[in-house]
């Protein structure tokens, strides 16, 4: 049986907008087994789905099943599972989250630690609010390297792994946490430079890192988030970084984005976008010009083509 493979990756943010090039990447991996179908909008999509036996989408919601009668795989870019009614999907239908993201934010990760050590964010803080215009003197004692620090990295999926693989190959000490040696995590939390957090939203993970986890860092420690916002007690963040009591964070993400950015629901999030103390970014850590290209590059090694 011809395959046809049904598309409809729409998006705000460019890298995960499908392109032609894209289209035409797809098309290239299964020259020879079906068609692909690019559609542009949900009322597109939905009207494609009946004959569709491959769907690759950001979206996709329980009621549609009913209408993909040929359906084979349902795959999606995301790590995350927030937005594809996967516990729904029928017995014959293999669902497929993405996995190749932990290079990518592995990369986000060391970019920050490196810059972070070598002083490039106080310097550049230094310049914007005019404390020194040339503070060589000021970071020449405090530069220093990656290589010999420690990191815990909670989460121990593809992108916790990806970070761990680049940061030890960079010289840092680390040890992945997860459920099973959670106890172990918090003996090695007061001599960690670096706590990141890696983990899913929709597992359990609220306050993962509360205010009394945080309590167990070193003045030194400088807290990552490159998983989900759900995981920090953020008014407990907020009050360590103020207190002095952990040195500073690299926040990709935040509870209630981008709302509470923007001032609709609780001050924390803002509070903490605003902090100077705090590398604050916007959800991007993945963000690739290839990212659908590797999308589709994996569902071809994964022999879901």
């Amino acid at each position: 049986m011809s395959r046809r493979y049904l598309v409809w990756l729409e998006w705000p943010e460019i890298c995960f907008k499908a392109s032609a090039k894209d289209i035409e990447c797809l098309r290239d991996l299964v020259s020879g087994k079906g068609e692909v179908v690019w559609a542009r909008s949900e009322k597109e999509f939905i009207e494609a789905l009946p004959e569709a036996t491959h769907a690759v989408a950001w979206h996709f919601r329980k009621e549609w099943f009913p209408t993909a009668g040929k359906l084979e795989v349902l795959a999606t870019p995301a790590a995350g599972r927030e937005f594809i009614a996967w516990r729904d999907a029928p017995a014959g239908v293999k669902v497929h989250f993405g996995k190749f993201h932990g290079r990518i934010i592995g990369e986000s990760v060391l970019a920050f630690c490196q810059a972070w050590v070598r002083g490039f964010f106080r310097v550049e803080r230094m310049r914007l609010e005019g404390e020194s215009i040339w503070p060589r003197g000021k970071i020449s004692g405090s530069c220093g390297s990656v290589a010999g620090t420690k990191a815990v990295i909670a989460g121990r999926g593809n992108v916790g792994k990806g970070i761990a693989d680049l940061l030890e190959a960079n010289g840092v000490e680390v040890f992945l946490a997860g459920r099973d040696n959670a106890g172990e995590m918090e003996k090695r939390m007061p001599d960690t430079d670096w706590f990141v957090l890696a983990l899913p939203g929709d597992s359990g993970t609220d306050n993962f890192l509360d205010a009394r986890r945080i309590a167990l860092l070193p003045d030194r420690a400088t807290v990552v988030n490159v998983g989900r916002g759900n995981a920090i007690d953020e008014d407990a963040l907020a009050k360590a970084l103020d207190e002095g009591s952990i040195a500073g964070a690299y926040l990709d993400v935040f509870k209630g984005e981008p709302t509470q950015l923007a001032g609709d629901g609780a001050a924390a999030s803002k509070g903490l976008w605003e902090n100077p103390k705090v590398v604050a970014m916007p959800h991007s850590s993945a963000f690739s010009p290839d990212y659908l290209k590797m999308t589709f590059m994996e569902l071809d090694r994964e022999g879901l083509l």
